[in-house]
């Protein structure tokens, strides 16, 4: 299923988390360990570029984040971020230079890219976001299933066993997801897609397509 592998959905030349992806076939192969890595990274990170505020979170000089924003560890935030008004970082999230984190918006144990937006009421768990993926207002990833089993990505007959309870969606580079959409567990998303507003989308997206409804994906032209 190589729509769904790193080197598919991802540039990992626009990400600090570079050493961390490359070791995997499949992204979400990496989420157990970005806690360990922000932190290993974090002691590596210049006092000049970068405040040290708490013992696991380090935020670049350059960054903006408001007074309101709630960050907790482990925790980076690279140079030209922007973190707004009463976000909510709870942990475990790398923030690339010059991603945006938006007013109400909900981070935890993910990885947003270079680039990638959340800017409105968004929640990314257990996921990543690639370089300059954008997620509209309202858009959020839905990381456990109903039943709690493990989840599973199916796609033209084939099947992938993740043996992950919490997943939410691998996000390919440059990908636009609309407002107000729910991006279900073990839901990928490659390179350049677009979703339409208010879809509830599952599965796999190919590169280069818009999903209208899971009846209607289309190639971009």
């Amino acid at each position: 299923m190589h729509q769904c592998t790193t080197a598919q959905l991802f540039d990992l030349n626009h990400t600090a988390a570079r050493s961390l992806l490359q070791q995997f076939e499949y992204p979400w192969q990496a989420l157990d360990g970005i806690s360990a890595f922000i932190l290993q990274l974090g002691e590596q990170l210049s006092p000049q570029e970068y405040d040290h505020p708490a013992p696991d979170v380090w935020i670049a000089k350059s960054a903006t984040v408001a007074p309101t924003a709630s960050i907790s560890g482990p925790c980076i935030i690279q140079p030209n971020a922007e973190v707004r008004h009463c976000a909510f970082i709870r942990g475990s999230a790398l923030v690339g230079e010059g991603a945006v984190v938006g007013n109400s918006t909900e981070l935890k144990n993910c990885i947003l890219f270079d680039g990638a937006q959340v800017p409105h009421f968004n929640y990314v768990g257990d996921s990543i976001l690639g370089y300059k993926a954008h997620m509209g207002a309202g858009a959020v990833t839905s990381n456990l299933k109903s039943d709690k089993t493990p989840v599973t990505i199916r796609y033209q007959g084939e099947t992938l066993q993740t043996g992950r309870k919490k997943f939410g969606a691998m996000v390919g580079d440059e990908c636009e997801v609309g407002c107000n959409s729910v991006l279900c567990p073990g839901t990928v998303l490659g390179k350049h897609s677009q979703i339409y507003p208010t879809s509830c989308v599952r599965g796999v997206v190919e590169e280069n397509h818009i999903y209208k409804s899971a009846q209607q994906i289309v190639e971009r032209i």
